[in-house]
């Protein structure tokens, strides 16, 4: 089992910033990937960004160039750092864990159904 706890959500104005956290406990020795997923209120939780266990990353084309996924491996910790941010970024933010043992790219973790582990989610609230 993976624990997730994500933190650093928050009001913020349009165009700051914010940085979001991600801690794993448990076996993370088993992580595959660990991806950022958000979900407006009425709508899907929808992929954001990924980072594997290789280093490779993945981002939605709608925060490309303004979100960056980076990881701190002594930590166990991801984090996304989310600059000029926009209304339509607000959302529940979760954290998710993936352990698979072949070696997939970033692009087939943009699908939620590969996850295992999911975090709590952070509320992340941009206003104009």
């Amino acid at each position: 089992q993976v624990q997730l706890v994500e933190s650093g959500g928050g009001l913020v104005q349009a165009g700051g910033s914010l940085r979001l956290s991600c801690a794993a406990s448990g076996r993370t020795f088993s992580i595959s990937a660990t991806g950022w997923f958000r979900q407006a209120p009425g709508k899907e939780r929808d992929f954001v960004a990924v980072i594997t266990s290789g280093g490779g990353t993945n981002y939605a084309d709608s925060v490309k160039g303004r979100f960056t996924i980076s990881r701190d491996n002594a930590k166990n910790t991801v984090y996304l750092e989310m600059n000029s941010l926009k209304p339509e970024d607000t959302g529940v933010y979760y954290c998710a864990c993936a352990a698979f043992t072949y070696p997939y790219g970033a692009s087939f973790y943009e699908a939620k159904e590969n996850y295992r582990y999911w975090g709590q989610g952070t509320q992340v609230t941009v206003s104009s």
